[in-house]
């Protein structure tokens, strides 16, 4: 009988979770609110809310999921239990056993990686990065979050540590971002700084990303000033990556790349511009091909057998 396992991938604004199957397909999905302004135990809850929806459907199809995955931000303990700080978008979340907290709450056992790799994971066995060895993932949401694959394995720096490029430098003289930092490429490039940058230009009040895509083909000129702008940091910063690690594919991932192709074309033109020819002359720039699902089947291959590198 196939194996099923629940996958879990926390945001900064929102709990996505599945029911998966141990090929890929995905039997139940749903998300809501992750309540990240309340604190950690408002976002654990609404991680239960997810576990117990899944869990919910999968007894009424007679299935008995194996355990939980959780991609999450922020770093995490290289035994796949301990959140240990670097997640800015969600209050207290830091030196909290998540996995512990799950497992004693719904009686399952339970695995966590960070949220971009769990993405990498989940476009690695399914998706865009199938057939490749060598592959930066770039998701780009609230924050910024990468994950990097070298020679068929997911590179995760020392004791797990590494791996935040969404905190490399684009601007030395700029604004300090949520880390502490100066200048990071998600305080200039995530979509909650195009929204931001959005917002300043035109005045308006309410916007979101799809919002601020729509009325840069509408022709809105604070639309267009902001969407080159984040084209413009993001495509320094993927240069950089491409410079340093020379990929195959490049697959980028959060809700903002499912705009279109026209996004797309943009940044490979910034990024053609940028980057080394000899580093990135046979890169290609991907949109993800498992759209918002990537994180919860990565997520949930952390369980299936398939996560042994998270």
């Amino acid at each position: 009988m196939e194996r099923h396992a629940i996958g879990i991938d926390l945001g900064g604004t929102s709990v996505k979770y599945a029911l998966v199957a141990a090929s890929g397909r995905i039997l139940y999905a749903g998300e809501h609110g992750s309540r990240a302004a309340e604190g950690a135990e408002a976002v654990l809850d609404a991680i239960l809310g997810g576990v117990e929806a899944c869990r919910a459907f999968a007894a009424r199809e007679g299935l008995t999921p194996d355990g939980v995955g959780i991609g999450t931000p922020g770093v995490v303990s290289d035994d796949g239990r301990t959140v240990l700080g670097g997640a800015e978008n969600i209050a207290g979340w830091e030196n909290l056993p998540l996995a512990d907290r799950i497992e004693w709450a719904a009686g399952m056992r339970c695995a966590a990686c960070n949220d971009a790799n769990a993405m990498a994971w989940g476009e690695t066995l399914y998706g865009a990065a199938r057939g490749a060895t060598d592959v930066v993932f770039v998701t780009v949401g609230t924050g910024i979050g990468c994950g990097v694959l070298i020679g068929g394995r997911l590179f995760r720096g020392y004791r797990n540590r590494g791996m935040e490029m969404g905190h490399i430098t684009v601007k030395c003289d700029g604004e300090r971002c949520a880390c502490g930092g100066v200048g990071c490429l998600e305080h200039y490039a995530s979509t909650a700084a195009l929204v931001a940058r959005y917002r300043a230009l035109s005045g308006a009040s309410q916007a979101d990303g799809r919002e601020v895509v729509r009325r840069y083909g509408a022709g809105d000129p604070a639309a267009v000033q902001a969407l080159e702008e984040h084209w413009m940091y993001l495509s320094h910063g993927i240069a950089s990556m491409i410079n340093l690690f020379a990929p195959q594919r490049i697959v980028v991932g959060g809700g903002i790349s499912e705009s279109g192709e026209f996004y797309f074309e943009h940044l490979r033109e910034g990024v053609r511009r940028q980057v080394m020819a000899v580093c990135g002359g046979e890169t290609e720039i991907v949109p993800a091909q498992l759209g918002n699902r990537a994180g919860s089947l990565g997520a949930a291959g952390l369980i299936l057998g398939e996560g042994a590198q998270r």
